[in-house]
């Protein structure tokens, strides 16, 4: 299922999720490579359903998420990106914020595709949420997403062992 585009960019599309997106999510993750920095998140339909769960919950609740990223007017997801809600279990400075997030599939790595998709994401969070503090927990060993989280004014602010990985937290301050 494709859905209509939320945001475009000069390359790509990007959509908010829905039911007819698991397969798509299951394919992105099925990628052992793609999801090396995600932690336990394991490939298949039940957890990658419950993964497009807590897309569409934080949309439902907070109004916003995470966004499907796909090339102009192809079903394929290639990746996701944006900031959502959700609950780490670190205490204040994650669990009470929105995170920012992104993948993209290593097919399309090296493309500049994560930070354009971001770029897209953030001027929508700022101009719907209003600017505020926004958070990432990046793999301490995930160098190109440190690279785009610096990209766009995160700082690092602390680390964290999370399900056995080192993982350090970020946060993007308004100005």
């Amino acid at each position: 299922m494709i859905g209509d585009p939320v945001l475009r960019t000069e390359r790509l599309e990007l959509w908010r999720p829905g039911p007819g997106d698991l397969q798509g999510l299951v394919d992105l993750i099925a990628d052992e490579e793609t999801r090396r920095f995600l932690g336990p998140w394991q490939p298949g339909p039940k957890p990658q359903f419950d993964r497009l769960m807590r897309h569409g919950g934080s949309w439902s609740f907070y109004g916003y998420g995470s966004f499907f990223v796909r090339l102009p007017g192809r079903a394929e997801i290639i990746g996701w990106c944006g900031m959502f809600h959700s609950w780490r279990g670190f205490g204040k400075g994650l669990d009470d914020a929105a995170e920012a997030g992104w993948i993209i599939h290593r097919d399309h790595w090296g493309l500049g595709y994560a930070g354009e998709a971001m770029a897209a994401a953030i001027a929508w969070f700022d101009a719907t949420q209003g600017p505020r503090r926004i958070a990432a927990m990046i793999d301490a060993d995930n160098f190109a997403s440190q690279k785009v989280a610096r990209r766009f004014g995160f700082d690092r602010y602390g680390e964290h062992d999370y399900e056995g990985s080192q993982v350090y937290l970020y946060e993007r301050l308004p100005a």
